[in-house]
């Protein structure tokens, strides 16, 4: 038996039509399996893109694999996290899946949870990269009804602006507000006038380019790339799959 650290991993992206954020999920499965030489990592889409989970689920299975672990690549515990991810767990077990899955948390902070600090420190980077000397930071994001996971957007930006040392505030593309402009009205108002964006994004698409748009526009001096293939988003895959694929080994033994 493999030992827990080397279960196989199913990484699973929303999906887009934009090509753009299927190259960045290849690279971070690259950089994750760069990260532990060895390790059988794999990417799957919920939408758009293939190959869907269930299909690497079975190929996996057939492949020998007692167990994987599945690693969703979503930075809040929204719609997709709470409903899609199992739902295609539930689907591939209806379909004649018996390979044991062990789902880890999203890659951002749950409810209680403080914000990773390999989160934070990619964050970091990807600002430091575009730029320096801001004395305010937008962290712009996609966007979701979902208040509680609006939420722990919040304490992201918080954090991260603590870690920086200036004020912070976040922004969104869709469903809710501020809007990339606002957030940067709102940081004006308050005094900043060199003004970052940080991009609470794995990937780029139509949200980013809107909402860091939107902040540009507004007077925003500069804004960070989507996180991607990261090596900080790599060690957070690696630990969030180490916290499930553990549990699930002694399960197994």
């Amino acid at each position: 038996m493999r030992p827990a650290h080397m279960t196989p991993l199913l990484l699973v992206a929303h999906g887009s039509r934009d090509p753009r954020a299927a190259r960045a999920t290849r690279a971070l499965v690259r950089a994750v399996a760069a990260a532990r030489p060895g390790l059988d990592v794999r990417a799957a889409y919920l939408d758009h893109t293939l190959p869907r989970p269930g299909q690497v689920l079975s190929a996996l299975e057939a492949a020998g694999h007692e167990r994987v672990t599945l690693v969703p690549l979503l930075l809040t515990a929204a719609y997709h996290g709470r409903v899609d991810v199992p739902e295609v767990v539930r689907t591939a077990r209806a379909a004649g899946l018996r390979l044991p899955v062990a789902v880890a948390p999203v890659l951002g902070p749950v409810t209680g949870a403080p914000v990773d600090e390999a989160l934070l420190a990619g964050l970091r980077r990807r600002l430091a990269a575009a730029g320096s000397g801001f004395d305010g930071v937008v962290l712009a994001a996609a966007g979701t009804r979902d208040a509680t996971a609006r939420q722990t957007v919040v304490r992201a930006a918080d954090a991260l602006g603590e870690s920086l040392g200036v004020p912070a505030r976040v922004a969104y593309a869709s469903a809710a507000a501020p809007t990339g402009a606002e957030a940067v009205a709102q940081l004006r108002a308050s005094g900043a006038e060199r003004i970052g964006v940080a991009a609470y994004f794995l990937a780029p698409g139509l949200l980013y380019d809107a909402v860091i748009g939107s902040a540009l526009e507004a007077g925003a001096m500069a804004a960070a790339q989507p996180l991607e293939g990261a090596a900080e988003l790599a060690r957070l895959v690696l630990a969030r799959a180490d916290e499930v694929s553990s549990s699930l080994a002694a399960v197994a033994a």
